[in-house]
């Protein structure tokens, strides 16, 4: 465990602990009221265990791991258990199967996931980052989107990199049948690009911007508003069942935010530390493309962004069920019963 952090929080995440079960924010909005109202150190919790992942994407989950504010808040009655995600499709694989309660994607992932299928919500937003681009090695003549026709682009389905790539083609006059997709996991497509495998990659940080420090390759398109929120999901099983826990981790997340906004270069340290990355290239990833002061409550900006790229997905092929599941998808991905308590106290 990281000593960058650990010794700094404690006594804040103890005191909003006690905050919380003063109020009754633990417990969830739909505790009945002995969930509430328990002595001191005897909560019933409605689960004595709790699944969730952590990703070097989702800055916020490194933070609460890494200084034990879910299991300060939970006590020694849940058990915790912290599964890392790799990238969007891998934390919809874990949640779709039940590995984890709740787990971290980029909003358009969270909404090809539920528009197929997987019972999922966002409960809370994590961040609203700039963490895809197109990717060139430091030699590459492609020097635009358009120079992309006939290319080999490495890119992992069902996250934000990809859809950042079919939004990217169609900016350029271009679509999939005018390039060559090889579905490669964030890390394989990096080395891909750098092995000489694939002519380009569509990247996620913090390897990105590793790649660019280390490899020297360039970031060849960049586009914030291709980019969308990143989204904390939870399974409509654990949402029903378990709104004490949803709110617990809710909580967390927000206890974390505060920290982070607090501690930008001590959060930078412990993605450098997590990820195994150079710290400069951490303190860029959080300092300059992740934007964490935005508000935890998912809604109507989060939704104007998915029905951006909600043609994109349709276009593409990857969803079951055509635009009509997309509609039935945007209309109910939304669950802001939990951050709003959580950050307004309601």
């Amino acid at each position: 465990m990281s000593t960058i952090t650990r010794r700094i929080v404690p006594a804040i995440a103890i005191a909003g602990t006690m905050m919380l079960v003063a109020t009754g924010c633990v417990a969830g909005e739909n505790a009945t009221a002995s969930d509430t109202e328990s002595t001191p150190g005897t909560t019933e919790w409605s689960s004595d265990t709790l699944s969730i992942d952590f990703a070097t994407y989702n800055p916020l989950s490194l933070v609460i791991k890494d200084q034990g504010i879910l299991e300060d808040i939970l006590g020694d009655d849940v058990a915790v258990e912290w599964v890392q995600s790799a990238g969007s499709n891998k934390a919809n694989e874990l949640l779709r199967s039940g590995s984890v309660d709740v787990g971290s994607t980029a909003g358009s992932a969270a909404l090809l996931a539920r528009a197929n299928g997987s019972p999922i919500q966002v409960i809370d937003i994590y961040s609203q980052p700039e963490w895809s681009a197109i990717v060139v090695g430091p030699d590459s003549d492609i020097s635009s989107v358009e120079d992309l026709k006939g290319a080999s682009i490495a890119a992992t389905k069902g996250t934000d990199p990809y859809f950042f790539l079919l939004q990217a083609l169609e900016e350029g006059g271009l679509s999939l049948s005018d390039v060559e997709v090889q579905n490669l996991q964030h890390a394989d497509g990096r080395a891909a690009l750098d092995g000489g495998s694939v002519d380009a990659w569509a990247g996620l940080d913090p390897i990105m911007a590793a790649a660019e420090v280390e490899s020297g390759d360039k970031l060849i398109y960049r586009n914030v508003d291709f980019n969308t929120y990143g989204f904390l999901n939870a399974t409509e099983d654990f949402i029903t069942n378990h709104p004490d826990l949803a709110q617990a981790v809710v909580d967390a997340y927000e206890q974390a935010r505060e920290w982070a906004l607090e501690n930008p270069e001590d959060t930078a340290a412990l993605l450098a530390e997590v990820a195994g990355i150079d710290p400069d290239v951490a303190a860029t990833v959080i300092q300059e493309r992740s934007n964490l002061d935005v508000s935890g409550v998912p809604g109507d900006d989060q939704i104007a962004v998915l029905e951006k790229i909600a043609p994109v997905l349709v276009e593409s092929g990857d969803v079951q069920g055509g635009q009509d599941s997309v509609d039935k998808a945007l209309s109910s991905i939304v669950n802001d019963t939990f951050a709003k308590k959580a950050v307004d106290g309601e």
